[in-house]
């Protein structure tokens, strides 16, 4: 009985090895038998009616066992409005096939396309149209093109992919740097002109930094693509701002920015919301990289077609420190004219230190902040290149670390006596301040620092950091010398932010001598160079 079962087996066994065979043979063969490329034609039309651009492929090859028919080559015309480069080309296109309607009716049921290694230009013009805002839109040859004569093609599709591309996003007009994206992986899923359809994309960015997005789009709008209704979350990290060329708006703005947010379109207006940290964060042209992360968490409300916005939130976090920024942002010409709003009230002034850097603030050399606080008020207009800061600026109750005030101020005679410290204690400092590119002006400048007094003054410094500032001081330490009894004592700040330096204003002790002697400058000079040398007055 068991050589009888054996015998029974082994003709099953050879003829399912033979039917095997016979069917890897016609798999294997049916790509030679049949002429895949005499579709090539009806395949180019067909795509480039849906895109309304003409659609150029390479020969079609069969790939049975992946189910799909491969382009050697892919290009898509460029809207003649931009010019003629192609719009999109790649090097081949699988088109995924229902195998068995197209093997035996020959007909092209697409399920899915796949575009390899695709160059990508999305370019805006001025009017802020699009070059892939007719994509889609019927031209008067596809118009005439009778359908008769055409294979039927569906392209709602289960997946359209992107793999390994680079794209750039660039401007007809003006200087901007294109943005540029290596190896670009899209997906689109369930695709279909008709309904919202879900996307996502991962990308590098040239210059420094990743891009992450997914959500949904659609349906397309009929008449321009780029009005398609769009809602999506976005993640950027390390993106590189001078390297990526983001800050064409304000080149000396550097650093490391990083966002997770998401937001909503309609196609004119974009609604987005998030959080952005920045990293060896630069502002100021004449600055170098803060030695802190700045948080902000924002909304802005952003004109996807005029490049303008309002900036609904922005809660700056530095550490502890905490600032609001608001205001809009309009692009005029070649330049992002910005008018903003900051205003942050009794910030730790530890929490803000290392972000002076990056605004281009320059301590005495050797020099730190120790404890109070800081508290702005400041208005940013103009230009985002040259923009003109003004407003309030207070430190109260911290201490400069490392600065001897009083021995700095003993150059001038006057201040003999004053008992020397290490640190500098200052309970006020406040003025109102103007920052511009030709240089920072302080007016009303009000400094009490108990060991010395109270003093007041206005000066600028210069974009090279040299200072120019007349000030005046009301002392009430003893043993001090006096000129002209207990009146104000006016004195210069010149040198360098890390080197100031303190003089006497002669030219304005002289005045101050001549108003208490009537005008006598022979009195007065004698009294200034008594006064200067150490000289006691006489009664």
């Amino acid at each position: 009985m068991p050589c009888l079962g054996r015998r029974s087996v082994n003709p099953i066994l050879k003829w399912v090895g033979i039917s095997l065979a016979i069917l890897i043979l016609i798999v294997v063969s049916l790509p030679f038998l049949i002429n895949v490329d005499q579709f090539r034609p009806t395949l180019q039309s067909d795509l480039s009616i849906a895109l309304g651009r003409d659609v150029t492929l390479g020969s079609l090859h069969l790939r049975i066992l992946r189910g799909e028919v491969e382009a050697d080559d892919l290009s898509v015309a460029e809207d003649p409005a931009f010019g003629k480069p192609a719009f999109v080309k790649a090097k081949s296109l699988h088109v995924g096939v229902e195998l068995i309607p197209f093997l035996f009716s020959r007909k092209l049921n697409v399920t899915d396309l796949d575009i390899d290694q695709p160059d990508i230009a999305l370019v805006q013009a001025p009017s802020g149209n699009w070059n892939f805002s007719t994509l889609g839109a019927k031209s008067k040859a596809a118009a005439a093109s009778p359908s008769s004569a055409r294979l039927p093609l569906d392209l709602s599709v289960k997946l359209v992919k992107i793999s390994n591309g680079h794209v750039t996003l660039s401007r007809t007009v003006g200087h901007w740097k294109p943005l540029a994206l290596d190896q670009v992986n899209i997906q689109l899923r369930d695709f279909s002109s008709s309904t919202a359809f879900p996307f996502s994309l991962n990308a590098q960015v040239h210059g420094g930094g990743n891009l992450g997005l997914d959500g949904k789009a659609g349906p397309l709008n009929p008449t321009d693509s780029a009005l398609t209704p769009v809602s999506v979350n976005l993640k950027v990290t390390q993106l590189d701002l001078a390297g990526s060329g983001m800050n064409d708006i304000a080149p000396h703005v550097t650093g490391l920015a990083s966002f997770d947010g998401s937001g909503q379109s309609d196609g004119v207006t974009m609604h987005l919301q998030g959080k952005l940290n920045a990293d060896k964060l630069k502002l100021a042209r004449n600055g170098s990289p803060a030695t802190r992360p700045v948080g902000l968490d924002f909304g802005v409300q952003h004109d996807l077609r005029k490049h303008s916005g309002i900036l609904n939130q922005g809660d700056i976090h530095i550490g502890s420190a905490a600032a609001q920024l608001t205001g809009t942002y309009a692009e005029q010409g070649e330049s992002m004219v910005l008018n903003l709003k900051l205003s942050g009230p009794a910030m730790p002034v530890q929490e803000l230190e290392g972000l002076l850097p990056a605004l281009g603030v320059v301590l005495p050399a050797g020099t730190s902040l120790r404890g109070g606080t800081a508290s702005a008020n400041l208005s940013m207009d103009g230009p985002a290149d040259r923009l003109v800061t003004t407003g309030s600026l207070a430190l109260n109750n911290t201490r400069l670390v490392g600065f001897d005030l009083s021995k700095k101020m003993a150059a001038i005679e006057r201040f003999a006596g004053i008992k020397a410290s290490p640190d500098t204690d200052i309970q006020v400092l406040s003025a109102n301040l103007r920052s511009a590119p030709e240089g920072i002006s302080a007016q009303n400048m009000k400094l009490v620092v108990p060991a010395i007094g109270e003093v007041t003054g206005a000066g600028t410094i210069s974009p090279g950091e040299a200072l120019n500032f007349k000030m005046s001081a009301m002392v009430h330490t003893t043993g001090l010398l006096a000129v002209v009894g207990n009146k104000p004592i006016p004195f210069t700040v010149e040198g360098t932010s890390s080197n100031p330096v303190f003089k006497p204003d002669v030219g304005a002790i002289a005045k101050e001598e001549m108003k208490g002697i009537g005008g006598d400058v022979g009195k007065a000079a004698g009294g200034l160079l008594n006064g200067l040398l150490g000289g006691k007055k006489k009664n």
